[in-house]
C-alpha cells in the first residue's frame, strides 16, 4: 500500500462514486483493503485502514464514529477527516519521540489527570443538573448586591431613556416629541404604532437600564465628547444628519464610577448565585464520595 491515507483518499476520488466505495469499506466491512497487523499481535483478523510506522488505526475502531442515518458521502467525508486527522498526530508523535526524549510516566500520569478531569466532569454536570435550585429569591439577590456593593461600580454611563431615529421623509414627524413628553398611555400607544411603522431604531423609556453609548450607537449623539456634562444638563435633545431625525429623551441616568442600581445588575447577581450553586454542589458531590468510600473501606492509604 502507498505512504500515508492522503494517497488512499486520492485514489479513491479518481474513480467514479468515490465517497460509496469508500464508505462502504469503513462502515460494512468490504475487503477492498487489508493490510498487516502489528508484529506479534493477537488482533487476529483485523482490519487496517492506516499505518504510520508500527502503529495502525483498525476499521473496529471507528465503529460509531459516525451516526446513524448519515448519508454515504457524508460518513466518508468524516471518516476521512478523522482518519488523516488520525495519521497527522501519529506522525507528530513519532517525530517527536525521535527528536526529544520524551517521559513516558509523566506523560501517563498527565494522561490519567485528563482522563479523570473528563470523567469527573461529565458525573459533575449530571449530577448539578440534577441537584441545582435555578429557583432564587428577590431578597438573596438584594443581600447579594448589599454585601458586595463595591464589586457594582458602573464603568459606563447608563439611562433610562427614550430614543427614536426616523427617516427626514417619515410623515408627522413634527408630532414625536408631543407623543415623547405625554404621559397618557394612548399616547404611549400611539407613539409606539409609529415607531413600527416608521422608525429605523427606536427604544421606549421603561424600567431597564441601557448603556448610554449602546443606545445612541451609530447617531450623532455617539460623536458628544462630554457625555457626562451632556446627561446632566440635557433631559431632552434633538439632532439629525442628511438622512436622519434623533428624538431623545432621557428619564434618569447614572453616572460611570458610582454604584450601579440594582436593577442593572440583577442578572448578573443571578448567575453569580448559580455559579456559586454550582460550585458548591461539586465539592458537595466529591465530599460525600469521599466520606462514603471511607465508611465502607473502599480505599487504602499506605505509608
Amino acid at each position: 500500500m502507498e505512504k500515508g491515507s492522503n494517497t488512499l483518499f486520492r485514489n479513491f476520488r479518481q474513480s467514479k462514486g468515490c465517497y460509496w466505495l469508500l464508505a462502504a469499506l469503513l462502515m460494512t466491512g468490504c475487503d477492498l483493503i487489508k493490510m498487516k497487523n502489528d508484529s506479534g499481535s493477537a488482533a487476529g483478523e483485523r482490519q487496517a485502514v492506516a499505518r504510520v510506522g508500527d502503529s495502525h488505526l483498525y476499521r473496529d475502531e471507528l465503529a460509531g464514529f459516525v451516526a446513524p442515518g448519515t448519508s454515504p458521502q457524508d460518513s466518508a467525508t468524516h471518516m476521512e477527516a478523522y482518519i488523516n486527522s488520525w495519521v497527522r498526530k501519529q506522525l507528530l508523535i513519532q517525530e517527536a519521540s525521535r527528536k526529544i526524549d520524551i517521559d513516558e510516566a509523566a506523560v501517563e500520569r498527565k494522561i490519567l489527570d485528563y482522563r479523570y478531569s473528563i470523567i469527573a466532569y461529565e458525573y459533575q454536570t449530571y449530577y448539578i443538573k440534577e441537584h441545582l435550585d435555578t429557583v432564587i429569591a428577590n431578597s438573596e439577590i438584594e443581600k447579594y448586591y448589599k454585601d458586595n456593593i463595591d464589586n457594582f461600580i458602573l464603568k459606563q454611563n447608563i439611562v433610562q431613556a427614550t430614543f427614536i431615529k426616523v427617516p427626514k421623509n417619515a410623515p408627522r414627524t413634527g408630532k414625536i416629541k408631543e407623543l415623547i413628553y405625554s404621559s397618557r398611555d394612548k399616547d404611549e400607544k400611539e407613539l409606539k404604532s409609529y415607531c413600527l411603522s416608521f422608525s429605523a431604531a427606536y427604544h421606549i423609556s421603561d424600567s431597564s437600564w441601557m448603556v448610554f453609548d449602546e443606545l445612541v450607537r451609530n447617531s450623532p449623539l455617539a460623536e458628544i465628547p462630554n457625555k457626562i456634562q451632556f446627561l446632566k444638563t440635557t433631559p431632552y435633545y434633538e439632532t439629525s444628519d442628511d438622512s436622519y431625525l434623533y428624538f431623545l429623551m432621557v428619564d434618569q441616568y447614572r453616572i460611570s464610577d458610582n454604584v450601579s442600581p440594582l436593577e442593572f445588575v440583577k442578572d448578573d447577581i443571578r448567575n453569580i448565585i448559580l455559579n456559586k450553586r454550582k460550585v458548591e454542589l461539586a465539592k458537595r458531590l466529591e465530599d460525600e464520595t469521599y466520606t462514603k468510600a471511607l465508611d465502607q473501606k473502599e480505599f487504602e492509604i499506605f505509608k
